[in-house]
């Protein structure tokens, strides 16, 4: 299992990457996890618009499905040979950014598999196996496993005892840690810390960890260095280009 970073800052781009993003590849078949705003041009780098297979949305926030908008316009206006593209996303997540373009355009582009969080899905050759976990809308946190091998991630998330079950035992955690430490009162109980992230990745002994969804302008040393006081597993933060092997 491959994972490719597109993007990994939280709320807006930046000048120089987009909002969280990833794509999952094994044995030829490409899942795109959460195409956030500005995760489309990386993507574009790797491998055409047609050769997604599936998406994967944890939640409706536009910094974790905005370029599904464009993508979908890829397939359809540019690539027409191209089948329609599953898309897995909570009931209603998608709703407001499908109804963005004229009628119909977009029809033949995708087919819209909507889901409760904590259903599980078959996507491709993985297993998905979803839970529900704190934001201020329905978000889906995901593991997703092929061949021995499970990659856990959070989406964005409040703290949660289902975080340590979503983790136990992965190959990889991709983790929202918006801040550093201390979580600005009104986002308390919908969003994470890296520090947060160290303690629930060292109970549930993850085995790696990749920090996601980092506030515009967040040192991304101070983030792993607060992760790392709990958790002495690998840590590093999400930034285009990295790639990730997985044993299977």
């Amino acid at each position: 299992m491959r994972i490719v970073v597109l993007g990994g800052l939280g709320a807006w781009p930046s000048a120089d990457q987009g909002c969280a993003g990833f794509l999952v590849e094994r044995r030829g078949f490409r899942l795109l996890i959460d195409p956030g705003y500005a995760t489309l041009q990386p993507l574009l780098t790797r491998l055409s618009a047609s050769a997604v297979d599936a998406v994967y949305v944890s939640h409706g926030h536009p910094d974790h499905c905005a370029d599904l908008q464009p993508l979908l316009r890829a397939r359809a206006l540019a690539e027409r040979s191209a089948p329609a593209l599953p898309v897995y996303a909570p009931t209603g997540s998608l709703d407001a950014l499908l109804a963005i373009d004229e009628s119909g355009l977009l029809d033949t582009a995708y087919e819209l598999h909507e889901f409760t969080p904590g259903d599980d899905l078959d996507v491709g050759p993985f297993t998905v196996r979803t839970w529900s976990l704190p934001h201020w809308v329905p978000n889906a946190g995901a593991r997703i496993s092929a061949g021995g091998t499970a990659l856990a991630y959070t989406g964005d998330s409040g703290p949660s005892p289902a975080l340590v079950e979503l983790a136990r035992d992965a190959d990889l955690l991709i983790a929202d840690a918006t801040y550093v430490d201390e979580i600005p009162d009104r986002q308390v109980g919908s969003l994470s810390s890296a520090a947060e992230v160290g303690r629930y990745a060292a109970v549930a002994r993850a085995g790696a960890v990749l920090l996601t969804h980092l506030w515009p302008g967040t040192d991304p040393e101070a983030a792993m260095a607060a992760t790392r006081q709990a958790y002495a597993g690998p840590v590093t933060v999400a930034r285009p280009g990295v790639v990730v092997d997985l044993p299977g």
